[in-house]
């Protein structure tokens, strides 16, 4: 008898995720993952105590969670903004003096309220296009950076983070089966990351580093 409840049950949640459903207004939730990255056009390289130290670019990417809500208005053409929290980062390969250090690999991460708005088209029944802007505000980080450049030129460092409400892009393509919703995107951003002070230096060396991802999230509409 259980084992007939459960499957009933099963039968009507997936009734209810696949029927007909397109109204001009939903709202629901969504959770899925990042794969992001920071990197520039150049690297950063410094000059401490006799020793060269450079921060480079490592391709690999750091794997995050990205959760929230979205509302979705109209149905041809639409607007969507969400509320998402959203784990961010990257890693980059740490030198000295031209060689790598054994634990010479930085994995930065960020914790973001991220809030796109997304304008978008429905190509065929089931078929999405959106692009649009994104706000993104950090709450915190892992202090990863930070604490990597503290090792090579002391506490007196003063890494910091800057521009905590950040600005950028998304542009990505999605798919409805009925109240479910599969999309993925990628995010480009406008603001560079980081500022960095050594010894408390007047003069401020720029991490011009950038953020971008891929997203891919699974959502439900509720109503």
């Amino acid at each position: 008898m259980k084992n007939i409840m459960i499957a009933v049950c099963a039968l009507l949640i997936t009734h209810a995720a696949t029927a007909q459903y397109d109204p001009a207004f939903r709202f629901g939730v969504k959770a899925g993952a990042n794969l992001s990255n920071i990197n520039g056009s150049n690297d950063l390289s410094i000059v401490h105590s006799g020793n060269a130290f450079n921060f480079k670019d490592n391709d690999n990417r750091s794997l995050g969670f990205v959760g929230g809500v979205f509302f979705r208005f109209g149905k041809t053409f639409y607007i969507q903004p969400e509320l998402l929290l959203s784990q961010k980062g990257g890693k980059f390969n740490v030198y000295e003096d031209g060689v790598q250090n054994s634990d010479g690999k930085v994995d930065v991460r960020f914790s973001n309220l991220d809030v796109p708005v997304l304008f978008g088209v429905r190509v065929a029944r089931f078929f999405r296009i959106n692009v649009g802007p994104v706000a993104s505000l950090r709450l915190s980080n892992n202090g990863k950076l930070g604490d990597s450049f503290d090792e090579i030129a002391g506490e007196n460092s003063n890494a910091e983070f800057k521009n905590r409400l950040a600005y950028g892009y998304q542009a990505g393509v999605g798919v409805d089966f009925g109240r479910l919703s599969v999309d993925v995107r990628y995010e480009g951003n406008f603001t560079e990351i980081a500022k960095i002070n050594f010894d408390n230096a007047t003069t401020a060396h720029q991490f011009g580093k950038k953020g971008n991802l891929f997203q891919a999230t699974l959502g439900f509409a509720i109503f």
